[in-house]
């Protein structure tokens, strides 16, 4: 470990030359690598060093690793990082801060900074506070457990000291509810027989408004928890968030709104109509490593009832010297000990700034909105829903489609390399799904997509 200290202006030489390598070649990477056959290496006894073992690492691993923060991959709503959010990344492992507070470094400070830069991005009131966490699982996860919380209290329990034994089952309302908000309530408890579901809007992902009101009505007397969509995984479709919220002058719920992605929409002015209605919310997740383009893991959790969330994850403990009065971080969510993940985020607001997150929203929607023309003038493939914002979902125009068919035809386009997507069921059809959501794709890159798509159909099923 010292010997690489003394010889760090060599290894950082070598690694600012892997990193220019790594971009100038980042274009033509494959999108998608397969890994069938990896040749593990054992612990060695006697390291190699650092120098030596970025060898090893370029040679042996880097190949194979994806272009996942390249303009083609278009799985999972991965966003592209931005240049400055790589540095503020790399910055955040060297300064190696653990952001639990704010008295030992400016680095909470810094935090704040930026969850206040981000209301502003996204047009939210200022009676929300906010953190940083892992992602919007996590983000799901905290809201739904402040919610769990205001409802126990209706039920005169502390959930967060007495546990759930005291109360009836709570019930959870919503419509394409995101498989990240089943995994928290499994997590808090409460299980993920606990949805019921809202019916959904004719051809739409959204929720039919008056079906919840009437449940709401029905139910007048049980508080519980509505999850609304700001952006669908698969359409990117929205419930009417005015609507839904307006319903909580009549009835007592909480308010959770998942707008992991879709919550970008506020970024243009295009589009923010989307989101209108989301100050209504008592709790909201966005995610960061998607449309904000910064390095995973980070996303934000909004909550109008910060109480409540020190309620639940409060951390009392002599050694750490933390007044409950004045809740730092480590009191708001899950983690005692937290990376500067805010700094990737600090440096792309600050570098790039609203008309830079426009620009890119507008372009992301633009380039799907092409291959959605694309795919329309085709015989190869069919629409399944409207482009709303930054996806596309369709599927092959083939009779008797099987999701076989569907999975066999994703696995030949992915061993292709051009681009990377991911295979979804939509109405019950098996679907494939293209999320558009980095800095980095151009108009170019729709025509080789497209190219590797067509090639993809034709060579599977000859359907052109």
């Amino acid at each position: 470990m010292e010997k690489d200290q003394e010889r760090i202006d060599l290894i950082l030489e070598k690694f600012v030359q892997h990193t220019k390598k790594f971009f100038k070649e980042l274009d033509s990477r494959r999108v998608a690598v397969s890994n069938d056959q990896i040749n593990r290496q054992e612990l060695l006894e006697e390291g190699i060093g650092l120098h030596k073992a970025l060898d090893v690492f370029e040679k042996e691993y880097s190949k194979s690793l994806s272009a996942s923060t390249g303009p083609r991959y278009l799985g999972f709503v991965t966003g592209g990082s931005t240049p400055a959010s790589i540095i503020g990344d790399w910055l955040a492992s060297l300064y190696d801060q653990n952001v639990m507070m704010t008295e030992d470094s400016i680095a909470g400070y810094m935090e704040i900074e930026t969850i206040e830069m981000l209301k502003d991005l996204f047009s939210l009131s200022e009676d929300y506070s906010g953190t940083f966490v892992s992602g919007a699982t996590m983000a799901n996860f905290i809201g739904l457990a402040q919610a769990r919380q205001w409802v126990a209290y209706h039920y005169k329990v502390d959930v967060s000291q007495q546990g759930l034994f005291k109360l009836p089952p709570i019930k959870v309302l919503g419509g394409a509810i995101h498989s990240s908000v089943y995994k928290a309530l499994a997590m808090l408890g409460m299980g993920r027989e606990c949805v019921q579901p809202i019916d959904l809007q004719l051809n739409r992902e959204a929720i039919e408004t008056s079906v919840l009101r009437s449940y709401l009505e029905e139910n007048k007397n049980e508080p519980c928890i509505v999850i609304a969509n700001a952006g669908t995984v698969n359409t990117v479709d929205f419930d009417d968030l005015s609507a839904i919220g307006k319903l909580k002058e009549d009835y007592n719920f909480w308010l959770h709104i998942d707008a992991a992605f879709g919550g970008f929409a506020a970024c243009s002015p295009k589009y923010k109509i989307l989101v209108e209605g989301i100050n209504l919310a008592d709790s909201i997740t966005i995610d960061a490593h998607k449309w904000l383009n910064v390095p995973y893991d980070s996303a934000m959790q909004f909550t109008r009832h910060k109480h409540l969330q020190v309620e639940v994850f409060q951390n009392n403990a002599a050694y750490l010297g933390i007044s409950i009065s004045n809740p730092e971080f480590i009191h708001l969510t899950p983690e005692n000990s937290r990376r500067f993940r805010a700094l990737p985020a600090w440096f792309t607001l600050k570098a790039y700034g609203k008309k830079g997150y426009q620009e890119l929203i507008e372009r992301n929607i633009e380039m799907a909105s092409m291959l959605k023309d694309k795919i329309e003038q085709s015989k190869q493939f069919i629409m399944l829903a409207p482009v709303r914002l930054n996806v596309v979902c369709f599927t092959l125009n083939q009779e008797g489609l099987t999701t076989d068919m569907v999975y066999k035809f994703i696995e030949l386009l992915n061993e292709d390399g051009r681009v990377f997507v991911t295979p979804t069921i939509y109405k019950k059809t098996p679907a494939i799904r293209a999320a558009f959501s980095n800095w980095r794709t151009k108009n170019r890159d729709i025509h080789i997509i497209w190219s590797a798509l067509t090639d993809a159909a034709k060579k599977i099923y000859n359907c052109g």
